[in-house]
């Protein structure tokens, strides 16, 4: 078992101070969501874990074992075993789909995977997927929808085998169907070497997903920790109830944000 510890972590991007004290353990064999409303730090969190050079640390530690992660480079942090599923991958023009997921395999071994195996894996990881197996020799992301786009990301995630995979909002973009491919790619990881942290705002995700630890963060901080329940709440009844905890809420949204529609939750079921 290994454990990704953040102790009192605050981070700002510039003067404005958006993390205010986060604790959290995540031990692998675990599954945790974060929710939260829109603007109050769950990207950013996940953003500094993976180590973003926009953000500065000003105070706390984070910590694999007893390795100190904010003394790493990204690329260090990846061979630690951290992933990062970002919310909005970025498109690379003139570097094909299995030529950037080969080099990523290979920074990760002490001998280079040969072609054949390589080969051979992401080709069954992209029937896994189904995912078009044409999208492995067009350039990275370029081109490529909303879905294609999360699904290369969990295809990354497949091949590279984190111990910790941070994914931000993976389900956005997807539909019913790539929803379930995902949700089981997902679960079909889970082990004793394995964690994920997602961070969504839609309860379909946590129903195929089922998280083992909630937490709510609002303005800068954790709030709140719990299961199930905790999403069931927020669906129910947005986040205006985290005010009775003495917490004011910031949000770019003007109304609460209920996180799924009976009716989609609906479409669910009959499929």
């Amino acid at each position: 078992m290994s454990t990704l510890k953040i102790k009192d972590l605050h981070v700002s991007i510039g003067e404005k101070e958006i993390l205010k004290g986060i604790n959290l353990t995540i031990n692998t064999g675990e599954i945790h969501a974060i929710m939260g409303p829109n603007g109050n730090g769950k990207s950013t969190l996940l953003s500094v874990i993976m180590g973003h050079p926009k953000y500065t640390v000003t105070k706390g530690t984070i910590h694999i074992d007893d390795q100190n992660v904010l003394e790493m480079s990204v690329d260090e942090r990846s061979k630690a075993g951290i992933f990062l599923g970002m919310q909005y991958p970025q498109e690379i023009p003139g570097v094909t789909t299995s030529d950037f997921l080969r080099a990523a395999v290979n920074a990760h071994q002490e001998k280079p995977v040969s072609l054949f195996k390589f080969v051979r894996n992401l080709e069954k990881n992209i029937a896994d997927l189904k995912m078009d197996e044409n999208l492995a020799h067009r350039y990275l992301n370029e081109g490529f929808s909303g879905g294609e786009k999360k699904r290369n990301e969990i295809l990354q995630m497949k091949l590279l085998q984190p111990k910790f995979a941070l994914l931000d909002e993976i389900d956005s973009g997807l539909d019913v169907d790539a929803l379930k491919i995902v949700a089981n790619a997902i679960g079909e990881m889970k082990s004793n070497d394995f964690a994920c942290v997602m961070v969504s705002h839609y309860e379909r995700l946590f129903e195929l997903v089922p998280p083992s630890h909630v937490h709510v963060l609002v303005n800068g901080r954790i709030i709140l920790s719990g299961g199930k329940e905790v999403v069931e709440k927020i669906d129910q009844e947005g986040y205006e109830w985290v005010k009775e905890l003495g917490v004011e809420v910031l949000t770019e949204e003007k109304k609460p944000i209920l996180l799924e529609s009976c009716a989609n939750k609906e479409r669910m079921k009959t499929k």
